[in-house]
């Protein structure tokens, strides 16, 4: 039995806990709230930023899962703080480092299919941020691997999609989508990530690397398409945004203020080829109807 601290309580660092706890580990969970998923699993209420109280906690531990993740209105703000503290308590109890992260610091100009070892060229404030953090990770004395994500689907997850498109589509309206509606995107399912920071975790080959989660691809038509068909409603009526149309949200709301500056991801094909996650670390994408039956449960 092995001792992890996963810090951030959300959908995927409630779930990578469990999964730890279900093989017999001793997990620590760490969040502001030390909220925990039940069973085995120990919460632990405690700010991410304070590295010292990491330590404290963390003693043991074989490695550290970096899972939190601050509002996205506030990413530049708070996110450095939290690499800050986790990068350090991870140094100092000198345990192996996954962080959970996503495919922005690649930029706008990256090729499609995306591959994880593409290099790091960020084009916007959010990926600077995200290419930071990982440059922390791999400053620490330790051995730190990635985990990079697309837009994810699954209960409780937020992406562009579950917060903008999905409510009005469910409500019957017409539903908000912002890109290019026909384009392949790649859509990453919350319990998927998890069971690839599980899997990471046992990676017995050379670390300061990044692994894509697999996941599914689908157009925005054809993901609301078939969300409407299995929550038994009729076809949805999609209305696309301009660039205007986002700016213009975004002069009353402040988490619309922040979609302009990623709305690339949206405007071409996004793909990612996981193929070597997939053969080191074994794990495979879920379909595509079960990240929406997921994303429709009602707890």
């Amino acid at each position: 039995m092995s001792v992890f601290v996963v810090v951030g309580a959300g959908p995927v660092g409630r779930e990578t806990a469990r999964l730890l706890a279900a093989d017999g580990h001793e997990v620590r969970l760490v969040s502001r709230s030390g909220t925990a998923p039940g069973g085995s699993v120990v919460g632990i209420a405690l700010d991410a930023r304070d590295g010292q109280g990491l330590v404290r906690i963390g003693a043991g531990a074989e490695a550290i899962f970096m899972c939190a993740m601050p509002l996205y209105t506030r990413w530049p703000t708070d996110f450095p703080p939290i690499m800050e503290g986790v990068a350090a308590a991870a140094d100092d109890l000198q345990a192996r480092l996954i962080v959970l992260g996503n495919v922005y610091g690649y930029g706008s100009g990256a090729k499609s299919p995306l591959t994880s070892t593409a290099p790091l060229a960020p084009t916007s404030v959010k990926g600077n941020v995200r290419a930071a953090m990982w440059e922390r990770a791999l400053s620490a004395n330790i051995p730190a691997l990635e985990i990079r994500a697309s837009d994810y689907l699954g209960n409780g997850a937020g992406s562009l999609f579950t917060l903008m498109t999905l409510p009005p589509l469910l409500a019957g309206r017409p539903a908000m989508v912002s890109g290019d509606l026909d384009a392949l995107h790649a859509w990453t399912f919350t319990k998927d990530v998890a069971r690839t920071l599980v899997a990471a975790s046992r990676y017995r080959g050379e670390w300061g690397r990044a692994f894509l989660v697999p996941s599914q691809h689908a157009s925005i038509r054809n993901l609301a398409v078939r969300f409407a068909e299995l929550a038994g409603l009729p076809d949805p009526e999609l209305q696309a945004l301009s660039e205007e149309d986002l700016d213009a949200l975004g002069r009353d709301d402040e988490l619309m203020r922040e979609l302009p500056e990623m709305a690339y991801l949206f405007r071409r094909p996004l793909i990612l080829d996981a193929s070597d996650t997939e053969r080191v670390l074994g794990v495979s994408a879920s379909s595509l109807d079960t990240m929406i039956d997921d994303t429709l449960r009602k707890d």
